[in-house]
């Protein structure tokens, strides 16, 4: 199908997601693109057109997800590649946070995805094809930062959801893909996008310095460039065989392989105690 596929792409109002529909809609793709405000999509990407669609969206709202789906296979017959990228950072230690704001990051990231999945499939399932792309995060894969508990438990989800989901949808001819960027250069550390504890315990120093450090070095210096993120998945989107496991960015490439050695070391090491459990 060339570029005449359909995108449906969720947070798509500013970073990773606005990158992706930018560069989808200047190659001729077809784009529906969600945000919690169709004002904002509009600004930044235009009006309707025959190719763009812009809809207001709330995750965590079956219905809206619903109507959003819905709209657009009304404006373009059908959904060909699905790319949940909408979610919220959390930065705070797992005892300083709250269960409303730990449930809540759960309540997008995870759920709200899955109601989009939900909904999503019936359409890819009826056509024996399509392509799911599910952003996580390289914390979605190594979660040794102090302070990104949380957070990282939502990606770690993202994971292996789509790992289940991937073996669930491959008989209808449907690949899922698990995309783990490193530190892109985005607005996603910006007080929009990245949410702290409102109760924030001061003997947690670790966890305040890796607040200090996003919010002052790390912000607007990472190395990732988000429009070459966007020309990957464009490319993966294409192959006949995509990978299941997507790290973007050096960082994210060199952490993984830094977990992989570790893990290893570890298996070596306690191999005694792990097999010696068997009757």
């Amino acid at each position: 199908m060339g570029n005449n596929k359909v995108w449906f792409i969720t947070g798509a109002s500013k970073g990773l997601g606005l990158e992706l529909a930018k560069k989808l809609l200047a190659e001729g793709f077809k784009v529906a693109a969600t945000s919690r405000s169709e004002e904002a999509l509009i600004k930044v990407l235009g009006n309707s057109s025959e190719n763009f669609l812009p809809l207001e969206m709330d995750l965590v709202d079956e219905n809206s997800v619903k109507n959003a789906i819905e709209k657009t296979v009304s404006h373009f017959k059908t959904i060909d590649v699905l790319v949940n990228n909408a979610g919220y950072g959390l930065l705070g230690a797992l005892e300083e946070l709250t269960d409303a704001e730990s449930r809540k990051n759960f309540e997008v990231n995870v759920f709200g995805l899955l109601n989009v999945v939900r909904n999503t499939m019936p359409i890819l399932r009826a056509n024996k094809s399509g392509h799911i792309f599910n952003i996580s995060s390289v914390g979605g894969y190594v979660g040794n930062f102090p302070g990104w508990g949380i957070y990282c438990s939502t990606k770690f989800a993202v994971a292996g959801l789509t790992e289940s989901l991937s073996e669930e949808v491959k008989e209808f001819g449907v690949h899922a893909t698990i995309v783990y960027p490193g530190y892109f250069r985005t607005d996603f550390l910006k007080d929009s996008s990245l949410l702290l504890p409102e109760n924030p315990i001061a003997a947690y120093k670790e966890v305040r310095q890796s607040e200090n450090a996003h919010k002052d070095s790390i912000n607007e210096n990472q190395p990732g460039d988000p429009e070459k993120l966007a020309s990957a998945l464009i490319k993966v989107s294409q192959d006949e065989n995509p990978a299941l496991h997507l790290f973007l960015g050096e960082d994210a490439y060199n952490m993984a392989n830094q977990k992989i050695t570790s893990v290893q070391d570890e298996l070596g090491k306690w191999k005694e105690v792990s097999v010696g459990t068997n009757f």
